[in-house]
């Protein structure tokens, strides 16, 4: 089973003008995976960021500036428009790796999904960090390269050379992403 785990598409990344260019390419691009994997059963999760006020959930650099970012409840934590999270298990986490201090590797477990498919903002920080977190954890991942962007593209490339040679985790089309479904499914698995 393949998941596919739509990262940080809310409106504080957006505020970011290199990202807030590509707001509708990406949503459409994930909507497109979406609607893809689960039209063929396969499992999407919506991880966001969120942090409390009280400083308590609070990176290394947020409290270095004494600058919160993305508070429970807030706008800046919403769904960017648009995108299409109806029905959708959501979950929340406070560092980079989605994996860090949450309960993905359970669902993942639960789901019986060896892989995930990685898609969101952004890709030299929140989805890197996820897709090295999940080699630690012996989970495949491929990166949807029409459906992620970063602020900074000269990183973003770093960081999937790096990550698809030494960790041999490629990066793929969305109509890759979509083929290999298609035919994952018709295999009965």
């Amino acid at each position: 089973m393949i998941a596919l785990l739509i990262i940080d598409m809310q409106n504080a990344y957006f505020e970011a003008p290199e990202l807030a260019a590509q707001r509708e390419r990406l949503v459409t691009s994930c909507n497109r995976l979406l609607e893809g994997f689960t039209s063929r059963g396969h499992k999407a999760l919506l991880v966001g960021t969120e942090h409390e006020r009280d400083k308590s959930t609070w990176t290394l650099n947020m409290l270095d500036d004494d600058q919160g970012f993305i508070f429970r409840g807030s706008e800046q934590a919403e769904a960017v428009p648009g995108l299409a999270t109806d029905g959708l298990p959501q979950l929340n986490k406070t560092r980079d790796s989605a994996f860090m201090g949450t309960n993905l590797l359970s669902r993942l477990r639960n789901w019986g999904a060896d892989e995930v498919v990685l898609a969101g903002v952004s890709t030299h920080n929140c989805i890197a960090q996820t897709g090295a977190d999940a080699f630690a954890y012996n989970i495949r991942v491929t990166y949807a390269e029409d459906a992620m962007a970063s602020e900074d593209s000269q990183d973003a490339a770093d960081m999937l050379r790096i990550l698809s040679t030494t960790y041999r985790q490629p990066v793929q089309t969305n109509d890759e992403i979509l083929a290999r479904l298609s035919r994952d499914h018709s295999g009965g698995h």
